[in-house]
C-alpha cells in the first residue's frame, strides 16, 4: 500500500468516525464504528492538580494512580494483572492541570468480563496502605531523581510552566511536589476520592465496536456513583510581568536544556487558535525538520537535536511525535523548547530562538512559507487521531473546549479558509518576545547571570567548517540584544526544583 493510500484510509477512518459521534446525553460521547473489532473506553472526571489542596500537591494524581495500580474490594493489584492479560489489555491513567482520564481498550470478545473489571476498578477501589506506600514512592522517585537527574528537557519545560503559573492552581507538577507527597496520608485519598469521583463530575468515553445497549449500560452504571457538589476552580491568572525574567537550574550537565515562553489568550475552538497553529508549525512543528527553528540551529549548525515552538501544551515531547488528546487547558502558553545544546553555546542559542521569534512576530509569514506549512499541515493532522481511542480521546476534548463539531475537521476546514492576512494578524495580536519567562538547565550559573545581566556577546565556533552565509549571520546572533535586569535572574539548585 502506498503512502497516498494510507493516508486516504486514515482520513476515510477519521471522518466516518467523526459523523458517527454521538452525545449519550450531557455525561457521555459515543464514537461507533462498526467494523471495529475492539472497544475503546475513556472515563473523564473533571478533576487534576488544580484541584490539590494546598500542602497536598500531587493528591489527584496519586489517587489516579492508586486506582489504577492498587487494589479493589474484590481483587489485588496482582490479580487484576493476572485477569487482563489473557484480555491482552490494560487500564491506565491520566492526570492533567483539568481533568483525570482512565483510558482501556479490549476486543469485543472479552467485552463483558474487561468492562465488569474497569467497573470494579474506578468505583470500588481499596485504597490499601501497602499500595499506598508502593506508589507514594515511585511519585517521589520520579521528582527527585528522574525527573531532576535523568530528564533535563522535561525538567526545563516542567519548571517553565510552573515558573510562568507561579502563584496559580496550575503551578505545581500534576505528580506533585516532594513537601506535598510526602503530607498525604491514606485518609486524604480516601476524602479525594469521595469528594470528586462523583457522577455530577464524569463524563464517558466510548468508541468502536459497541452497540446502544451497551452504552445504556454504561451510562447506568456510572449514575449509581455517589452524588455530590461540585468543586470549581477558577481559571489561572498568572501575575503579569515586564521583561525578560530567567531561572536558571543549577545541574552539572555537559549540555543545557533551554525552555522559554509566555501565557496566551487563545485556546482550541477559536478561529485565531488555527491561524496561531500554522505560524507555529512554521516556526517549530514538534520533531519535525519541516520546521524553520530546525534548519537554523540544527541544520545550518548542527547545536543539538531539535527545536520547537507551541501554542498548547505538550507532555513528554521527546517520546511522542503527535499532541496527545485529553491533556486540555483553560489556560494555555506560547513556548519555544530548544533541545540541549553545548553549554558554550546555551547564550548563542537562546538569542538566535529569540531573534527568529521577532522577525516572526515584526514581519509575519510570507505567502511562500504559508502555503507550504498549509500544504504539510493538510496531511500531516490526518496522522494526529489514526486510532478510535485517539479519535475518541479527541472528541472528549471537543465536549471540554465546546466545539460542537470535531477539532481536527474544522482545522483541516480552516486550513482551507484561513488567508495569510489572517494568520499574521493572529500572530501580531498574540505573539511576542519582549517579555518572557525563560528557563535554562545548565553549569555555571552564576556565569551565565552574568552573561545575561551584561548583555556580553556570545560568539561561536564550530568544529567544521561553516558557509560564509552563516559564519556572517552568526554576527548577528552573537550580538542580539539580551537586556535581562539582575532581579529578573534567580538560580535554583537542582534538588531544591519542586521540593514544595
Amino acid at each position: 500500500m502506498s503512502r497516498t493510500q494510507t493516508i486516504l484510509l486514515i482520513f476515510v477512518a477519521l471522518v466516518s468516525a467523526t459523523c458517527a459521534r454521538q452525545r449519550g446525553g450531557r455525561n457521555m460521547v459515543l464514537l461507533p464504528v462498526k467494523d471495529d473489532p475492539t472497544v475503546s473506553f475513556r472515563i473523564v472526571f473533571r478533576v487534576g492538580s488544580q484541584n490539590d489542596p494546598r500542602g497536598k500537591e500531587g493528591l489527584a494524581a496519586l489517587t489516579a494512580a492508586l486506582i489504577t495500580e492498587g487494589s479493589t474490594q474484590k481483587h489485588s493489584y496482582e490479580e487484576i494483572l493476572d485477569l487482563l492479560y489473557p484480555m491482552a489489555a490494560s487500564i491506565s491513567e491520566q492526570v492533567d492541570k483539568e481533568v483525570t482520564v482512565f483510558m482501556g481498550r479490549v476486543h469485543k470478545d472479552h467485552l463483558d468480563r474487561y468492562y465488569s473489571l474497569l467497573k470494579e476498578v474506578i468505583s470500588e477501589p481499596a485504597f490499601r496502605e501497602d499500595d499506598f506506600q508502593r506508589i507514594k514512592t515511585d511519585f517521589l522517585n520520579h521528582i527527585q531523581n528522574t525527573l531532576r537527574y535523568a530528564d533535563d528537557e522535561e525538567l526545563g519545560k516542567e519548571a517553565l510552566s510552573s515558573f510562568i503559573f507561579r502563584g496559580t492552581p496550575y503551578e505545581h507538577l500534576e505528580e506533585g511536589t516532594v513537601t506535598g507527597l510526602k503530607s498525604i496520608t491514606l485518609d486524604d485519598v480516601r476524602d479525594f476520592y469521595r469528594k470528586h469521583y462523583i457522577r455530577e463530575n464524569v463524563l464517558i468515553g466510548l468508541g468502536g465496536g459497541f452497540d446502544q445497549a451497551f452504552a445504556n449500560r454504561v451510562k447506568a452504571d456510572f449514575a449509581s456513583l455517589p452524588s455530590g457538589s461540585l468543586e470549581t476552580v477558577p481559571a489561572p491568572k498568572p501575575q503579569p510581568f515586564e521583561g525578560l525574567h530567567v531561572q536558571i537550574i543549577e545541574k552539572d550537565v555537559n549540555a543545557t536544556a533551554i525552555s522559554f515562553g509566555f501565557p496566551i489568550e487563545v485556546l482550541r475552538g477559536s478561529r485565531d487558535f488555527y491561524a496561531l497553529a500554522v505560524a507555529t508549525s512554521w516556526l517549530g512543528e514538534h520533531r519535525n525538520s519541516f520546521s524553520h527553528l530546525y534548519q537554523v540551529i540544527r541544520e545550518a549548525r548542527g547545536l543539538n537535536y531539535g527545536d520547537y515552538a507551541y501554542i498548547e501544551h505538550f507532555p513528554d515531547g521527546g517520546r511522542r511525535q503527535f499532541p496527545p488528546p485529553n491533556v486540555p487547558r483553560r489556560k494555555q502558553i506560547f513556548q519555544i523548547w530548544i533541545r540541549p545544546v553545548p553549554n558554550e553555546a546555551r547564550l548563542f542559542a537562546f538569542r538566535a530562538a529569540l531573534r527568529e521569534l521577532q522577525k516572526l512576530v515584526d514581519n509575519g509569514m510570507t505567502p511562500e512559507q504559508f502555503e507550504l506549512t498549509r500544504k504539510f499541515l493538510k496531511g500531516y493532522i490526518l496522522h494526529y487521531a489514526p486510532t478510535t481511542s485517539l479519535r475518541l480521546g479527541y472528541a472528549l476534548d471537543d465536549h471540554f473546549y465546546g466545539i460542537d463539531r470535531s477539532h481536527l475537521e474544522l482545522f483541516r476546514k480552516l486550513l482551507d479558509e484561513l488567508t495569510l492576512d489572517e494568520v499574521n494578524a493572529a500572530i501580531r495580536k498574540h505573539l511576542q518576545y519582549r517579555n518572557l519567562k525563560v528557563v535554562f538547565v545548565t553549569r555555571d550559573a552564576a556565569a551565565l547571570k552574568e552573561a545575561l545581566v551584561s548583555n556580553a556577546p556570545s560568539p561561536i565556533t564550530y568544529a567544521t567548517p561553516k558557509p560564509a552565509e552563516v559564519l556572517e549571520e552568526d554576527k548577528e546572533i552573537a550580538t542580539y540584544p539580551v537586556a535581562v535586569r539582575p532581579e529578573n535572574v534567580e538560580i535554583v539548585p537542582v534538588d531544591s526544583v519542586f521540593e514544595r
